[in-house]
């Protein structure tokens, strides 16, 4: 990990001025300029306002202290809930994220600038053009975390973009009851508090319990929303088990198993006995062991570890005979519940066993010999295969065509049932494979254990084992779904980005299975479904014939009359409730009202994007499509973004056992270490898991989290997202853009100095045509980075829309435009120069936080509404202002050249000073032989001047005789050489040794271009461009070696 943090947006993507790429690390970039800014700001203030400035702390290093980020006294805000916030008094003396962050989110939200009818209100040519994005509804198992940040600084930077675009926007919230997760942590902490369970308080008393969590942890994220800025319409905020959704809920499981797609099926289903539920295949892990493995298992005491990545061959006896057939098994538990043994039909080595059966050693069970060529490879292994109907989905498929018995031999709680015989009864599943191999080995049965490679199943909320097992659920019949999906998406429709996630979307959907939805909870949406129990009639519960649907337990009695035909009959409704993905799969049209066809719906619906985690495509976006396209006839949304799985500055997932589970609001307040530990203690974690947490912290934070503010943490996630699959977060990246909001906050505050209480902006941005050449560049670079971040936003790019607005704000108008506009707003410049100097500096002030706000909202709204406005302008937020777009008017091309080469000339002489390390009386010579370039020179030596830290002069030579004697020199162009007054500063013998090397390293670079050029078929062979460029090589490096043989000369003249 790097000492120093990262400011910019990551490599490859920067385009400062001229090319000048500068690592905003270093500390000359962004802590000097910041301190320069501040130092003039100090002086300003003293001469302008009485000294009313007189305490501005510089950025001199790294320490927090010296940019405002810790202040003598705590920041209290004062601001009455829901007022604008008194910008009255000056400009604080440094940047302090707390309180510019303060009172915005609750005037924002009074005012309602979160509501879609915003637009008609601030927008004169607003049109019916509408963007919506229905915020995936966090889980209220507990806090957010820097995920969840994620999520909202990109989702946020969009809605706020497309709002200032002027169009319609809709940022719906909401929050998932998320069933099984809920349930657990509610259950953990129940025991862990109280010594309860679930079931000592009854199912209504502990779903009052859950409510009472679920209303905690709703507050809490809630204001974690409000404190990342999400501009969310809260008026419409849901909750999955709202009565609204419940509706929407009921409707479609009615719906769906009135059309066939919902079916009830006794099959194998994934059985988490750790939490005591079934699960989907997609919140199945499948964990790859290389071997021998040990293991430890929930519910079991932590010091027992079993055996897993073996495999374990015994044999079963032929009934009526001695001989053996020799089986393997990865799970030699599942034997007791063994019905068959399949061998292949063509396997000579068992035809004469065909029809026959082996007797099970430990109970009373004949076992058919049944051939199979789907289920064997007489290949593999002995040939044999042992087949649990009731625990193996390939042996349920083989006990399906074979139509074998299916013996479910394990109970709800793991332990082993009546069928797996008296000795195995009650027994632990996990003690049941030890002692079924001791079993084997006494019976003279067991052959051998060895290595084997394989994945395990585990759930991915509890970490338990999962175990097929066969139970009576609901299913959804996806294939026809999945169909449609896909044609759907093919035709365009519906857009997935990045393209990774979009062949993931086909493969998934090509190979989808029918999805289970019972959860054996208490926690969620109850199944509206019916057993029909008929008086005197011998009914399955499993088979769905005897099951009814009803919307109301009215609608459900009124069908089982039917299906009573007249008899006595009792409804028992479902005790299980629906896998949470199948409410949440309904979002985006269940919040807008359906299935009633409200306004909302009929506006709103389809939504413009759904922006998501690629961890979930199919746990909820593929469900969404399924749902949306069955119910409504519509893709849900046309679009969907993906983005990257945050994970630790190692490269670690987030877990709350390693300590590096980041709660956003520590980032944007900043926490010490002593408080990360504390915060471990308000989890489930027990006592070892919270020792190895705090090593991890300590290792990670040794100082604690340091204060970042809301703005630097949203622009650092949105810098981070470019388009890969994992983001390794530090922290002290984070920090890094922090100093970047301070170097804003002074820059704007200096620059506020510039425009006195007399100062009025023009009406219009337009420029005027007096604008000078420095004024047309930084417009125009303006113009640059307004279209860059559009495109780039279009395109979902937020590193590259960071980039820009980073690059234009600290690279063009903190490092250029500020400086060089001295001393054109000096009182000794003329009027009309000083009035064009500030209006320019106004316009890039008033875009330059409109392009920011939505990466950085509050930082902008704070400064944005010190500046004044123009004369007919009344907009009362940056929020609702205008986004800046590309201007044909703000187009300057020549000027954009014309200062380049100016920039690029200046630079020269600053590296040319530094290298004799000259600080003060810096003399520069330029020794320009183009008329033109002369004159656009001599207009701009006061600027090179005022760009120049240490400058005394600059002046324009065209006869090398001019320049005095002692210089030393380098070269720009072919046309424009740089010299320096050195005379007298420098050793000369080592001046005129390294003027030697230099030579010595040009003319061997000249020489080999002119060994290229002197080729006989050069100008046929080699294409025009390339012979352009080594033409400009071999013009420079001639004058590159003029100027040093002259430098060198010199100096040999003064020894």
């Amino acid at each position: 990990m790097s000492d120093t943090p990262s400011l910019g947006p990551a490599s490859g993507v920067s385009t400062p001025a001229s090319g000048d790429v500068r690592d905003p690390n270093s500390k000359s970039a962004a802590k000097k300029e910041a301190k320069r800014l501040e130092k003039e700001a100090k002086l300003a203030a003293k001469t302008a306002k009485g000294g009313l400035e007189k305490k501005a702390k510089g950025e001199k290093s790294e320490k927090p202290k010296k940019d405002g980020q810790e202040v003598d006294t705590p920041f209290v805000n004062s601001t009455p809930k829901g007022e604008k916030k008194d910008l009255s008094q000056p400009m604080a003396s440094g940047y302090n994220p707390i309180a510019i962050e303060s009172a915005w989110y609750d005037w924002w939200q009074a005012q309602g600038f979160f509501k879609p009818e915003v637009s008609s209100r601030y927008f004169q040519q607003s049109g019916s053009a509408t963007f919506v994005i229905p915020a995936p509804p966090p889980n209220v198992t507990g806090s957010l975390h820097i995920g969840h940040a994620l999520t909202t600084a990109i989702q946020d930077s969009l809605i706020r973009w497309n709002r200032m675009l002027g169009k319609i926007t809709l940022f719906a919230p909401g929050f998932d009851h998320a069933g099984i997760s809920t349930q657990s942590v509610v259950e953990k902490r129940l025991y862990k508090t109280e010594g309860k369970t679930r079931h000592d308080l009854g199912r209504e008393n502990f779903l009052e319990t859950v409510k009472v969590w679920k209303d905690e942890y709703q507050g809490r994220i809630t204001t974690q929303l409000h404190r990342l800025g999400g501009s969310y319409d809260w008026d419409r905020v849901a909750f999955t088990m709202d009565e609204r959704l419940s509706k929407a809920v009921i409707e479609t499981f009615c719906k769906l198993h009135e059309d066939g797609i919902i079916y009830r099926a006794n099959r194998l289903v994934n059985w988490c006995v750790k939490l005591n539920t079934t699960l989907s295949n997609l919140e199945v892990e499948q964990k790859q062991l290389s071997g021998r493995t040990f293991l430890n298992v929930p519910g079991y005491d932590v010091k027992e570890k079993f055996e897993f990545g073996v495999i374990t061959s015994f044999a079963y006896i032929i009934e009526d005979s001695d001989e053996k057939i020799i089986v393997a098994t990865t799970r030699p538990e599942t034997m007791l519940g063994d019905t068959a043994i399949a061998v292949h039909p063509d396997d000579p080595r068992y035809k004469h066993l065909h029809g026959k059966f082996a007797r099970h050693p430990f109970l009373n069970r004949r076992l058919p010999i049944v051939t199979d060529a789907i289920a064997v490879d007489m290949d593999f292994g002995t040939g044999a295969v042992k087949i649990t109907p009731a625990h193996d989905q390939n042996d349920y498929e083989v006990g399906v065509r074979h139509k074998l018995e299916f013996l479910n031999i394990l109970n709800d709680d793991g332990t082993f049932n009546a069928n797996a015989g008296p000795h195995f009864k009650g027994m632990k599943r996990f003690h049941a494979r030890v002692e079924v191999v001791k079993a084997l080995k006494d019976a003279g049965l067991y052959v051998e254990t060895k290595d084997n490679p394989m994945q395990i199943p585990i759930c991915s909320k509890s970490g338990d084992l999962i175990e097929p097992v066969l139970k009576p659920q609901w299913w959804v019949n996806c294939q026809p779904l999945a169909e449609e999906a896909v044609k759907r998406t093919r035709a365009g429709e519906l857009v997935i980005t990045p393209k990774q996630s979009e062949n993931d979307w086909y493969r998934w959907l090509g190979g989808i299975q029918d999805w289970c939805i019972s959860r054996q909870l208490w926690w969620g949406h109850r199944c509206p479904a019916y057993f029909v129990k008929v008086e005197g009639k011998e009914q399955d519960a499993n088979d769905g014939k005897h099951w009814v649907v009803g919307r109301t337990r009215q609608e459900a009695m009124e069908r089982a009359s039917v299906l009573a035909a007249g008899m006595k009959f009792t409804i028992e409704q479902d005790e299980d409730v629906l896998d949470t993905w199948f409410s949440s799969g309904l979002w985006p049209f269940s919040i807008m009202g359906w299935p009633e066809n409200t306004q909302d719906l009929q506006k709103f619906y389809p939504s413009s994007l759904l922006e998501t985690g690629w961890d979930i495509l199919f746990f909820w976006v593929a469900r969404m499509v399924l749902l949306g396209i069955k119910l409504t006839g519509k893709v849900p949304f046309n679009e969907v973004l993906c983005h990257a799985m945050i994970r630790d500055a190692h490269g670690r997932k987030m877990s709350k056992s390693l300590g590096n589970v980041i709660d956003p609001l520590d980032v944007i307040q900043g926490l010490s270490l002593e408080s990360l530990h504390e915060k471990l203690y308000e989890g489930n974690l027990d006592e070892k898991e919270i020792l190895k947490a705090k090593a991890g912290q300590k290792k990670d934070f040794p100082k604690g989290i340091p204060q970042c503010g809301t703005d630097a943490l949203r622009f650092a996630l949105c810098a981070y997202s470019g388009g890969g699959r994992d983001i390794n977060l530090e922290i002290l990246r984070v920090e890094g853009y922090r100093k970047f909001c301070n170097k804003i906050f002074n820059a704007t505050k200096f620059a506020m100095l510039k425009l006195n209480e007399s100062f009025v902006p023009e009406t219009s941005s337009k420029p005027t045509g007096n604008e000078s050449i420095v004024e047309q560049w930084i417009l125009h670079k303006l113009n640059i980075a307004a279209r860059d971040i559009n495109a780039a936003l279009t395109d979902r790019n937020f590193m590259l829309a960071t980039t820009s607005a980073y690059n234009f704000w600290l690279y063009e108008l903190c490092d250029v435009y500020i400086e060089a506009m001295k001393p054109m707003t000096d009182e000794s410049a003329a009027v009309g120069t000083r009035k064009s100097a500030q209006q320019t500096l106004y316009t890039c002030l008033d875009h330059g936080l409109r392009l920011l706000h939505p990466f950085m909202p509050f930082v902008t709204e704070e400064l944005w509404q010190r500046l004044p406005r123009r004369p007919e302008d009344s907009t009362p937020s940056i929020m609702v202002s205008p986004f800046p777009v590309f201007d044909n008017a703000l187009v300057f091309g020549n000027a954009d050249k014309q200062f380049d080469l100016v920039f690029s000339a200046l630079k020269t002489g600053r590296s040319l000073a530094a290298s004799y390390n000259l600080q003060t009386d810096i003399q520069l010579f330029f020794n320009i032989q183009s008329d033109e370039e002369a004159t656009l020179f001599e207009t701009q030596l006061p600027t090179i001047v005022a760009l120049t830290k240490g400058c005394k002069s600059a002046k324009v030579v065209k006869d090398l005789k001019e320049i005095p004697p002692g210089c030393g020199g380098g070269v720009v162009t072919p046309t424009i050489a740089v010299h320096t007054l050195v005379r007298g500063l420098v050793d000369l013998d080592v001046e005129i040794a390294k003027c030697e090397k230099k030579l010595d390293l040009a003319r061997m670079n000249l020489g080999k271009i002119l060994k290229v050029e002197a080729q006989g078929d050069y100008t046929e062979t080699v294409p025009e461009a390339v012979r352009l460029v080594n033409e400009d090589k071999r013009k420079t490096l001639e004058a590159e070696i003029s100027t040093l043989e002259s430098s060198r000369d010199m100096f040999s003249q003064l020894n």
